[in-house]
């Protein structure tokens, strides 16, 4: 394990940490203004990292992904956000929202740090390179934690919204995939299949960023 496996690491962390954050808290506050208070009643409304944070999928997942891609890759996830269902006056359309707060959030956030990239080169805050890197991976990892969670693999945020769309029957059946996710990914790790997977997202990061250039270029 090389020096730039734990530089990465630097430089995910910070976009990675409020990624989750937002995330989670998009799906706390979505449920509840859609009339289920549980996540908000749990203290999951919440801002602080601390009440996101799940040992395996926050910390050691997050850390084998970049051992696994050497470097180049982080995927992790924070604690789920509890619901009940019961609460919500059209369960299926509401759990449908629910889970697309998730992702929509991330989308956002990274929309936010790019406009927050264009102000402070505007104002000359962004000449230091490192801070350059740590903003690009914000945004970078924050468009990866949203295409992530819309796989259809339970518990990711694509199979609530495929369990909303499909017939009763078939959506038990389908949650019975989730102990496989786990190995599901690891397989598309290893074999190389995730790199398909990825070339959607670097498209969208570079349509993203064409309509007035690359503020994380130095000049």
């Amino acid at each position: 394990m090389g020096p730039e496996i734990f530089l990465n690491i630097l430089l995910f962390a910070p976009g990675f940490l409020l990624g989750i954050v937002f995330h989670e808290v998009a799906h706390a506050w979505t449920a509840d203004k859609l009339g289920d208070p549980t996540a908000r009643m749990l203290g999951r409304l919440s801002l602080n990292p601390m009440r996101h944070i799940d040992m395996w999928g926050t910390v050691l997942l997050p850390f084998m992904m970049l051992f696994m891609s050497r470097g180049s890759m982080i995927f992790g996830y924070a604690k789920p956000v509890p619901v009940t269902g019961d609460n919500f006056r059209r369960p299926k359309r509401d759990h449908l929202i629910v889970a697309l707060a998730g992702p929509a959030a991330n989308i956002l956030l990274a929309i936010a740090i790019l406009l927050l990239a264009w102000i402070m080169r505007y104002l000359g805050f962004l000449d230091n390179p490192g801070l350059r890197q740590v903003l690009y991976m914000g945004l970078k990892i924050n468009i990866i934690l949203a295409a992530f969670n819309l796989l259809p693999l339970p518990p990711l945020d694509g199979s609530e919204i495929l369990t909303a769309l499909l017939p009763g029957p078939w959506a038990y059946r389908f949650q019975r995939l989730a102990p496989y996710t786990f190995i599901i990914l690891i397989g598309l790790f290893l074999t190389g299949l995730i790199q398909i997977f990825m070339i959607p997202i670097y498209i969208f990061i570079q349509l993203l960023l064409a309509p007035f250039g690359n503020p994380f270029y130095p000049g």
